[in-house]
């Protein structure tokens, strides 16, 4: 049901931003992903689309969503998430807001809601977030941060970190870190890019470590990576964290 309701917002709010702006940004596109949790591996390919647009001088409306099909020796499954962010920016430099965001796999699904807040330096972009998420029987909080390094304005290097803390019914709480690291790269005038991510899970309470790999293209609408990441387009995509459990 959550998962509707957030589908019925994202799909108004797409239909309706062509008579808000005209400038909307974003991009589409896909990947292979690879995931090894202790020995257990899963294949798959991923599909993700994100759009910006202002709604307002100051005030912007970014919707972002995602579908992965993964498949293992166990069989085959395929999630979908999704979230929608407000946000305002405060002169050039600085963009702070919220978001609701919900995901899907199997019989499970998450509800989270978050604040977010980007920096923009000349060559670089600080982004930090914190979250509730309501899963099925227990509930989260991540607090996460990524730093992105623009070597120009068509190739982005990023790392980033977060804490995730999880009170399930069964288990009781568990910790987990997250890792990522990623590299993006914009072909010279072209909309078309290129990119690779890394990521590791570390659930230390049960001491299982999970591995993600994912290489893929994008078409990219807005010019350069720089300039749709300072118009709203790239917030939370860098930000590692447990997958898919905030919408993004």
């Amino acid at each position: 049901m959550k998962t509707v309701f957030l589908a019925s917002v994202a799909a108004a709010t797409l239909i309706a931003a062509p008579a808000l702006a005209q400038d909307a940004v974003g991009s589409a596109g896909i990947g292979y992903v690879h995931t090894d949790t202790e020995g257990f591996k899963t294949d798959g390919a991923q599909l993700d689309g994100v759009s910006a647009f202002k709604v307002a001088p100051e005030w912007t409306v970014t919707v972002n969503g995602a579908v992965t099909y993964s498949n293992s020796n166990a069989g085959d499954d395929t999630a979908a998430s999704g979230a929608a962010h407000l946000t305002k920016t405060f002169g050039s430099d600085l963009r702070a807001g919220g978001f609701v965001g919900v995901t899907d796999i199997g019989d499970a699904n998450t509800f989270t809601v978050g604040g977010e807040v980007q920096k923009y330096l000349a060559s670089a972009t600080l982004t930090g977030l914190v979250a509730y998420t309501d899963l099925d029987g227990a509930d989260a909080w991540t607090f996460g941060g990524d730093a992105a390094y623009y070597v120009n304005p068509s190739l982005r290097l990023n790392a980033g970190v977060s804490y995730n803390t999880i009170d399930a019914d069964v288990v009781g709480e568990v910790d987990a870190w997250a890792y990522g690291a990623g590299a993006e790269y914009q072909f010279a005038n072209s909309p078309f890019s290129v990119y690779g991510t890394y990521q590791r899970v570390s659930l230390d309470d049960v001491d299982v470590d999970s591995d993600t790999f994912m290489i893929g293209a994008r078409y990219n609408f807005g010019s350069t990576l720089q300039s749709l990441d300072r118009a709203g387009a790239n917030l939370g995509r860098t930000l590692a964290g447990l997958p898919g459990i905030r919408g993004f």
